[in-house]
């Protein structure tokens, strides 16, 4: 019986007590709350069902928790129901209704946990899009990592999700990278606000060689060739950095193919026809203070010229037009008052601004013995995706990347995480999986199989702690979608890994010497599968590896 199964339960027999007793349903809550004590001596599950709803049904807390306490302790999968304080209800369940969790984990496998709450909805998810000016640095490193897995477990959730990768290959800045590449191609100083680092001399060797005799051309046409080619070159890298980090799109969107193709003017002339843009100082605004922003948004300049946000109107327009009923726009730190403005874009277009989701990130820092780490030799004034994988792996990067917040800043210690012991959290969960595969193992040559398991043997205390662990997981992958937090599954993990570890440590669950395997064995062996196949599971949320061996 997983949480969800006796939250339901719960709501049921409070139903069928409060009709008896003929008191008005309506004072039960929509959502039944279940949870897991802080003290196991508590009982398996807490409920505070009484305390929400006896003020409405006009009945003491304490009196409404005992008549459930005596009708739940009567019914199927339920060992015990006791009052505590004014009116909580803490439960035991039956071993063989506990064990339910590990049989619902073998029929359904690696689609346990998964649910159906955004089935039906498509869902734009934008992240990295960093400017194809330079190698991804440590801020589009997290992105990648965390929008890759938040794809994922939204998917787990039903959603049709598409990863997009926006790519700013228009304004100032492919201006001043063309600039740069030309500097270098020709041995000059970089220009002031200009592009550094060593790539920059390596990416101006390949458009030179593309495209020979490009430095005797005429400066617009040689800035123009530069810019084309020095934005593909830079595109091609990330790109490949980006797949060898295990992060995938689905659609790469040019900025400048927007402007070019005429669908920014159609945009922002639709939104004057609506009347959603106004005029004032022979400019055109967006009402963006409507929605939380600190001014109004000029959209098309008193010069004529569009402004940035102009790109953004017609790439909103643009996903709309493709199906997206949500677009999340995963941004950097300096981006906040991106979260205002992007909502009163799809407002001016009569959607629901709740269309819109904007989610910060917060820097990383690399440590190592406690200081920062120098700067990227290649990229000269940063640290790039190359660097971290390099110093740490695509698995270590890519997890601990994920398992915090982004509302944080992020430090990373490069020691802790390279280090094979249970301080390194990517480790520690790894290993649970290798240590569970070589169990496997173990048992096939034992000729001890998981087949028709009497899971109800199952009654230990720390095979209880691990089923109930294994239970939760329905709950976090839909909270994680529901809060666009991926990093809960991490955390979760991290928690299986110690039920798992702590049940193993106090419970044999192979044969030894000559004793015949008996059926305590193989059920057993089904938790240990169970427990596998959830940790496999979680770690493919994350993009991450299930080891066999370690």
């Amino acid at each position: 019986m997983t949480p969800a199964a006796l939250a339901d339960l719960l709501h049921a027999v409070a139903v069928d007590v409060l009709t008896e007793r003929g008191l008005d349903t309506a004072a039960l809550p929509d959502e039944v709350t279940v949870e897991r004590p802080r003290n196991p001596e508590h009982g398996d599950y807490a409920t505070n069902l009484a305390l929400r709803s006896a003020k409405k049904a006009g009945v003491k807390p304490a009196d409404l928790a005992g008549w459930l306490a005596e009708r739940l302790e009567s019914t199927d999968g339920v060992a015990a129901a006791e009052v505590a304080g004014p009116g909580f209800l803490n439960l035991r369940l039956a071993a063989d209704a506990q064990a339910g969790i590990v049989a619902e984990i073998l029929a359904l496998g690696p689609a346990y946990g998964h649910g159906d709450a955004l089935t039906g909805q498509a869902v734009n998810l934008e992240f990295v899009s960093a400017n194809p000016t330079g190698p991804i640095h440590l801020g589009g490193t997290r992105w990648a990592a965390v929008g890759d897995a938040l794809g994922r477990v939204l998917e787990a959730q039903g959603a049709a999700v598409t990863r997009e990768y926006y790519v700013n290959d228009a304004g100032a800045q492919i201006d001043r990278f063309a600039e740069s590449l030309i500097a270098a191609a020709e041995g000059r100083p970089v220009p002031e606000n200009g592009y550094g680092g060593a790539y920059v001399a390596e990416v101006a060797q390949r458009v030179v060689e593309v495209e020979r005799g490009v430095l005797d051309q005429p400066e617009p046409e040689k800035l123009a060739a530069f810019k084309r080619l020095g934005v593909a070159v830079m595109l091609g890298e990330m790109r490949e950095s980006l797949d060898s980090f295990g992060t995938h799109f689905d659609v790469w969107s040019s900025e400048l193919a927007l402007h070019a193709s005429g669908a920014v003017e159609r945009s922002v002339q639709t939104l004057k026809d609506d009347g959603a843009l106004y005029h004032a100082d022979n400019a055109w605004w967006l009402r963006s203070t409507d929605h939380g922003d600190d001014k109004d948004r000029v959209v098309i300049k008193s010069d004529g010229t569009p402004a940035y946000i102009a790109g953004d109107i017609a790439y909103y327009r643009d996903k709309r037009s493709r199906g997206a009923d949500l677009a999340i726009y995963m941004l950097g730190a300096d981006h906040h008052g991106y979260i205002h403005r992007l909502k009163a874009v799809a407002a001016a277009f009569g959607d629901d601004p709740a269309r819109v989701e904007v989610l910060i990130g917060q820097l990383v820092n690399l440590l190592r013995d406690g200081e920062p780490v120098k700067m990227s030799k290649r990229a000269g004034t940063i640290i790039t995706l190359e660097d971290l994988v390099d110093a740490v792996g695509v698995d270590a990067a890519r997890y601990t990347l994920t398992r915090s917040s982004v509302d944080q800043v992020l430090d990373i210690d490069l020691d802790l995480i390279s280090r094979r012991t249970n301080e390194n959290p990517v480790f520690y969960v790894q290993y649970a999986h290798a240590r569970l595969s070589a169990l496997a193992r173990n048992a096939a040559d034992l000729g001890v199989t998981a087949a028709d398991p009497d899971l109800a043997l199952l009654a230990e205390p720390r095979e209880g702690d691990l089923i109930r662990t294994l239970g939760e997981f329905p709950r976090v992958l839909a909270s994680a979608a529901a809060l666009r937090e991926p990093h809960r599954v991490a955390r979760f993990l991290e928690e299986l890994a110690g039920a798992y570890h702590r049940f193993y440590d106090t419970c044999r669950v192979l044969p030894q010497g000559d004793e015949t395997p008996g059926p305590l064995h193989t059920a057993r062996l089904a938790l240990c599968g169970a427990t596998r196949t959830v940790l496999a599971s979680g770690l493919g949320l994350l993009g991450v590896s299930a080891p066999e061996r370690m």
